[in-house]
């Protein structure tokens, strides 16, 4: 249901446009961690990818350059990248070229 005391209109000022909230900022300890988890995901195993810092544009960024280059749907969730199956080799690779330390974590 919308929120009906939200101002949008003024007569005095016109159209009120929203205030978008600051954009979050996450940060990493400069090692980034990649890891395959299937817990919680009916058997299905993604790579998680920890540890980047920046804020969630920067890693919305790196989210799509990853799909494209792992060729799978992926998503960013608390400033943990998730890409659907086991592709740590790949993205290793990928990180390791925009010079980032990458460990490969789990088993």
């Amino acid at each position: 249901m919308r929120d009906k005391s939200r101002l949008v209109y003024s007569t005095d000022r016109g159209r009120i446009k929203e205030d978008k909230p600051a954009e979050k900022r996450h940060s990493g300890d400069g090692i980034v961690r990649i890891q395959r988890e299937t817990k919680g995901r009916k058997g299905k195993g993604v790579t998680c990818v920890r540890g980047i810092e920046g804020t969630d544009s920067e890693l919305k960024l790196l989210l799509a350059e990853l799909k494209k280059r792992c060729g799978c749907g992926g998503a960013l969730k608390d400033g943990v990248i998730e890409i659907q199956g086991d592709k740590r080799e790949e993205i290793k690779a990928v990180l390791e070229a925009k010079s980032y330390q990458v460990k490969l974590a789990g088993g």
